[in-house]
């Protein structure tokens, strides 16, 4: 006969262990229900059934398409590192004594300026997909990435041979700040206040 068994008496048993986390027997007290509004494990509001307010399903679609871009720039400038770089820094002259051009020599910042661009694309694309989590912090990233993507407006204005692609950039980076502290984005990833 085990100590476990339910013809032994109560003083006999092992105590229970108290780490345990799984719900008890049958014949014990059901596991208390998760406080309300942390939705579980991981925290955030629970995932409610419905449709995401149009402000913040074109927030999300405009957040996918300016990190394409960036993606695609991000591309573009680890592809052609050394053309980009050339066109830059220039080409070598006779009284260069080293055998790299200027363009050769500065391919490697142009790469690491494009993996970085890849990067802050992946942010932001990451951040849009998690949305329908409606977690608290995917807001914040997704204000944060607006910013970013305001500061980013200054590279563009640099190296944009067309003045208005940079007003276009700036135009869109307002819109990433602006539309996260509508009050419909507010009340979908359930942020009481202003940011």
């Amino acid at each position: 006969m085990s100590a476990d068994d339910r013809g032994t008496p109560d003083n006999k048993r092992p105590p229970p262990r108290p780490w345990a986390r799984s719900n008890p027997g049958p014949g014990g007290p059901p596991r208390p229900p998760h406080p309300p509004g942390t939705g579980g494990f991981g925290g955030g509001p629970p995932p409610v059934g419905g449709q995401m307010p149009a402000p913040v399903s074109s927030l999300r679609v405009l957040m996918i398409v300016v990190g394409g871009l960036q993606a695609i720039l991000g591309l573009a400038l680890v592809t052609n590192s050394v053309s980009i770089a050339t066109s830059i820094w220039g080409e070598a002259d006779a009284s260069t004594p080293c055998c790299r051009t200027p363009g050769e020599a500065h391919a490697g910042t142009v790469v690491f300026v494009g993996i970085l661009i890849l990067a802050i694309a992946a942010w932001g694309i990451l951040t849009a997909l998690k949305f329908p989590t409606r977690h608290p912090n995917v807001r914040n990233s997704a204000i944060a990435y607006g910013w970013v993507a305001l500061a980013f407006t200054v590279c563009v204005w640099a190296f944009a041979a067309i003045p208005i692609l940079a007003l276009i950039w700036l135009a869109v980076a307002i819109l990433l700040i602006v539309r996260p502290n509508q009050p419909e984005c507010r009340e979908w990833f359930g942020a009481p206040g202003r940011l």
